[in-house]
C-alpha cells in the first residue's frame, strides 16, 4: 500500500493479526510493524524466534536487519520497559515532565495526556486529575488556581516515582478489589498477592444520582469491563466493602440497570471486605486525608536556634559529673556522637536537663503558632520521634497540666456517668441504624395505626413506614427487606428497644443470616 492513506495503519494491523493469529498472546505481541517475541527460557526463545522468522518468510514479509534486536533481557515497547521484574514506565518518556512549559493550557494538556497513558501505574489518578480535567470541559472558564497547581505537582511526582507492576502469569488466581464513592470508582487487580494494575475514573453526570447500592455495583462492572481480557472465561473473586452485594444473585426484584449488569457478574464470586481493610481501592476513589502531625512536627524543626542551644546544652552537660547518671540505665552502649556534634539515642537527639532546653522544646510544641494546644499523649507522641530524655512522658504530663489555656478548651472525652452512653459515630451512611415503633395512633383511612421509624445514625435521614400494631414479625421482616435493604443495603448494626417484634426468634434469626448485630436497650431502662 502507498504511504499517506488514512486507512493504511488499520489495514496493515489487520494483516499482521491474521498472519500471526496462531501465536498471538502465546509468545508474540504485534503492534503495526513492531513485533515482540517473549519466552521464559532461552531454549524456548530459540524455537519461538525460528517459528516467527519462518512464518514471516512464508508470507513474504521482510524485516530490516539493522532495526532488529535479538536475545534482549530488557525491551522498550510502546512507552514501557519490560523485563523479568515487571513493567516500568519508559524513563525517556517521563523525563520531559520535569520541563516547565511556557503555556498553562499546553502544560495542562501535556500532563493529562502523559499521565492518562500511564494511569495504570498511578493510584487515585482520576481523583488527582479532576481539577485539571474540569478545565477541558466545554463552556468552562479556564482559571488556573491552587488546586490545579497541586494536582499538576502530584501527577509529576507520581510519574517520576511510579511503582513496578507485576506481569500476569496465566489466567487463574485473579482477585479484584473495588470501591465507589461520590468522587469516583477505584479498583485494583491482584494476582497471587502482586499488583497487576490500578484503575479509577470519575463519576459521570448521571452517576451522581445513583444509590449507594448501584454505585458499588457500578464499580464492580467497571473493573470487569476494563480488565475483561484478564478475567474472561475464569472464575474470579471480587471484594467489595458493600455487604449487600453478596446477595445480588438472590434478589428477586432488580431495577433495569441491575438487570443489564447481572449478566457480567455470572462468572464472579463477590465477597465482603470491610471498608477499613479495603484501603487500596478505597484510596483510589476517595480524597486523600491530610496528616496534621506533619504540620506540628514542622513547628519544631523550623526553630532556627533550637539545634544550636541543644548542642550547647549537651556540651555543658558532658562536663558535669552528674550528667552521666542519665546514661547509666542500660542505655550507655546505645548513645552515639554524630558528625554534627550531637549525641543521639536510637536516632533521637538527647536533651540534657541543663540550659532549660527541655522547657523550650515543650513550649515550641505546645504554644507555637502551628500547634493546637495538644494534650499530653499527642504531644509526647510527636516529640518522641525526634527527642529523648529520662522521664519525658512525666515532664510533658506536668507541663500540660499547668497550661491554663488547655484546661479551658480541653474537650470532655470521658464517657458519661450513669446509664446514658453515646454510641460510636458510624463511618458510612446506613451502616448503623436505629429503629422504634410509634403505636396507639388513630387509625388512618388505609387501616394503619402505627409508624415504624428507622433512622440512619450518620446523616439522620429516616423512613417512616406505616404499619398496623397486629402485624406479625414475618410481615415486618418483608417490609424491612423491601424498604430498607433493597434501597440501602444490609446494615452492620441496629439499635432498638426490647419490643416483642424485635426480640422474637424470627427477627433475630433473620439478622443472624444477614450478618447484622442487634443492640437492644435494657428492659425498663430506655435511656440505655
Amino acid at each position: 500500500m502507498p504511504f499517506g492513506l488514512t486507512n493504511t495503519p488499520a489495514i496493515f494491523m489487520d494483516l499482521m493479526n491474521s498472519v500471526c493469529k496462531p501465536y498471538l498472546d502465546k509468545f508474540i505481541i504485534v503492534f503495526i510493524n513492531d513485533v515482540l517475541i517473549y519466552s521464559k527460557l532461552e531454549e524456548e526463545h530459540e524455537v519461538h524466534l525460528k517459528t516467527i522468522l519462518d512464518l514471516l518468510k512464508k508470507e513474504k514479509l521482510y524485516a530490516k536487519f539493522s532495526k532488529c534486536e535479538f536475545w534482549l533481557k530488557e525491551v522498550h515497547f510502546l512507552g514501557h520497559v519490560v523485563n523479568r521484574n515487571g513493567i516500568h514506565m519508559d524513563p525517556n518518556k517521563v523525563e520531559s515532565v520535569e520541563l516547565e512549559d511556557s503555556g498553562i493550557v499546553n502544560r495542562n494538556l501535556f500532563i493529562l495526556g502523559l499521565a492518562g497513558y500511564y494511569q495504570r501505574f498511578i493510584e487515585n489518578f482520576s481523583k488527582i486529575a479532576k481539577p485539571l480535567t474540569l478545565l477541558t470541559q466545554k463552556n468552562k472558564t479556564y482559571v488556573w488556581g491552587d488546586k490545579q497547581d497541586e494536582a499538576f505537582r502530584i501527577l509529576k511526582e507520581k510519574l517520576c516515582n511510579a511503582p513496578v507492576l507485576a506481569l500476569p502469569d496465566g489466567p487463574n488466581d485473579y482477585v479484584v478489589y473495588c470501591d465507589a464513592s461520590k468522587q469516583g470508582f477505584g479498583c485494583v487487580l491482584i494476582q497471587r498477592g502482586k499488583v497487576i494494575a490500578y484503575a479509577s475514573r470519575q463519576l459521570k453526570t448521571q452517576e451522581n444520582n445513583y444509590t449507594t447500592h448501584d454505585l458499588e455495583l457500578g464499580a464492580v462492572v467497571f473493573a470487569l469491563k476494563i480488565w475483561r481480557h484478564y478475567l474472561y472465561g475464569t472464575k474470579n473473586v471480587i471484594y467489595t466493602d458493600h455487604k449487600s452485594l453478596q446477595y445480588i444473585f438472590d434478589q428477586k426484584e432488580l431495577n433495569m440497570r441491575q438487570r443489564r449488569w447481572i449478566e457480567l457478574l455470572s462468572e464472579c464470586e463477590i465477597k465482603y471486605h470491610p471498608g477499613k481493610a479495603n484501603v487500596v481501592s478505597d484510596a483510589l476513589s476517595r480524597k486523600e486525608r491530610l496528616k496534621p502531625r506533619r504540620v506540628r512536627a514542622m513547628s519544631i524543626t523550623i526553630h532556627s536556634g533550637l539545634k544550636t542551644k541543644i548542642l550547647e546544652a549537651q556540651g555543658e552537660a558532658s562536663k558535669d559529673l552528674k550528667a552521666p547518671a542519665e546514661w547509666l540505665r542500660g542505655l550507655e552502649t546505645h548513645f552515639e556522637r554524630r558528625d554534627g556534634g550531637g549525641i543521639y539515642l536510637f536516632d533521637r537527639i538527647w536533651i540534657p536537663s541543663v540550659g532549660g532546653v527541655r522547657k523550650l522544646i515543650m513550649d515550641e510544641a505546645h504554644t507555637s503558632r502551628y500547634s493546637i494546644r495538644l494534650g499530653a499523649d499527642k504531644m509526647c507522641y510527636d516529640l518522641r520521634d525526634m527527642y529523648w530524655w529520662p522521664g519525658m512522658k512525666r515532664d510533658i504530663d506536668e507541663y500540660v497540666s499547668r497550661c491554663l489555656t488547655y484546661s479551658k478548651i480541653k474537650a470532655e472525652h470521658q464517657k458519661l456517668s450513669g446509664l446514658v452512653q453515646q454510641p460510636e459515630i458510624p463511618e458510612w451512611k446506613w451502616e448503623k441504624i436505629t429503629m422504634d415503633l410509634v403505636t396507639k395512633l388513630p387509625r388512618s383511612s388505609g387501616g394503619y395505626d402505627a409508624i415504624w421509624v428507622i433512622v440512619n445514625r450518620l446523616t439522620k435521614s429516616a423512613h417512616f413506614l406505616p404499619i398496623r400494631e397486629d402485624y406479625k414479625t414475618e410481615k415486618l421482616a418483608r417490609i424491612y427487606i423491601n424498604e430498607i435493604i433493597a434501597r440501602h443495603g444490609v446494615p452492620v448494626s441496629i439499635i432498638s428497644n426490647r419490643d416483642g417484634q424485635f426480640a422474637s426468634h424470627l427477627w433475630q434469626a433473620l439478622h443472624e443470616v444477614l450478618g447484622t448485630k442487634l443492640h437492644m436497650s435494657t428492659s425498663y431502662h430506655p435511656e440505655t
